[in-house]
């Protein structure tokens, strides 16, 4: 079955008085309603600025969700870079990985999103050609840090000087049986200037990675999933569902993942109406889903 949920809290959780994420499982299960049973399934909490919480807490936080049966993913720090060729800089990038797969374990969280590199100074192909000599040699190391069904999740990105294309995100993926794709199709959708209109466009992507990852990583891949702005050079913002200009549409995508029989994660990253936007997806994917059985 394929889960739906937000990263971060939207704007309604503190309109509504809440004031932690603590309180955010309960609230989470009680969204849709309505709609379908249950609420919303995942959500995904991002240190993107620095792990800024000590052990109790994420171990209150992870024992909280699991209360509410509701699995948390981890989004990285934005400082990870393993094309920068500076030495201090790759070992503070592993730093981050590292750190990381202990708040995984505090969390009881299996997915580790974070953003594998950028071309800086370096031609793209030099860039690529370090991160996978990096990846290549800590990999082994690091492997022996995740449990079972921990998965580190390098993700596509949305702008040119970012390495993260779907095809690169995959390519980077048959390093280690431990490194699963997170597809954000709002980025893929940037980068080539809006070009994932139809159910062939995602087909192609899951095409590529059953052929090179197999069918376990590909049916499981975590998703991220907003309509993005973009510019010439790609990602500009986030945007909600309410925009019909840029896009991406998520019906496409849904129709694949029910042909696929997917098992995905899926989340929501709109601007302010994650979990809003989390629900209409989960309406559409249960409505379909109801009419093929």
């Amino acid at each position: 079955m394929v889960l739906f949920g937000p990263a971060g809290n939207s704007e309604s959780f503190y309109a509504q008085g809440n004031q932690e994420t603590l309180q955010t499982p309960k609230w989470l299960k009680e969204q849709g309603k309505g709609l379908f049973e249950g609420g919303l399934d995942i959500f995904e909490y991002s240190f993107g600025q620095g792990y800024r919480m000590n052990t109790p807490t994420a171990e209150k936080l992870g024992q909280e969700f699991a209360k509410y049966n509701i699995e948390l993913s981890i989004h990285a720090p934005y400082f990870i870079n393993f094309a920068n060729p500076d030495a201090v800089m790759y070992e503070k990038s592993l730093g981050y990985i590292k750190t990381g797969i202990k708040f995984m374990k505090s969390f009881g969280s299996k997915r580790f999103t974070f953003h594998a590199g950028s071309c800086g100074k370096e031609t793209r192909e030099n860039a690529i050609k370090l991160m996978t000599e990096r990846f290549k040699e800590f990999m082994p190391e690091v492997e022996q840090e995740l449990d079972e069904g921990m998965y580190l999740n390098p993700e596509t990105m949305g702008k040119q000087m970012q390495i993260g294309t779907w095809k690169e995100i995959i390519d980077l993926c048959t390093i280690s049986k431990k490194l699963m794709p997170t597809f954000d199709f709002g980025h893929i959708n940037a980068l080539t200037q809006g070009a994932l209109k139809t159910k062939e466009d995602y087909q192609r992507i899951f095409d590529y990675c059953f052929e090179k990852l197999g069918e376990e990583r590909t049916k499981n891949a975590h998703i991220h999933f907003s309509k993005i702005q973009y510019g010439e050079k790609g990602e500009i913002r986030h945007l909600t569902f309410d925009d019909f200009i840029y896009g991406p549409d998520f019906e496409p995508l849904c129709d694949c993942l029910i042909d696929n029989k997917m098992s995905c994660h899926v989340i929501c990253e709109s601007n302010g109406t994650m979990a809003e936007d989390s629900v209409t997806m989960k309406a559409m994917f249960l409505n379909k889903l109801n009419k093929f059985e």
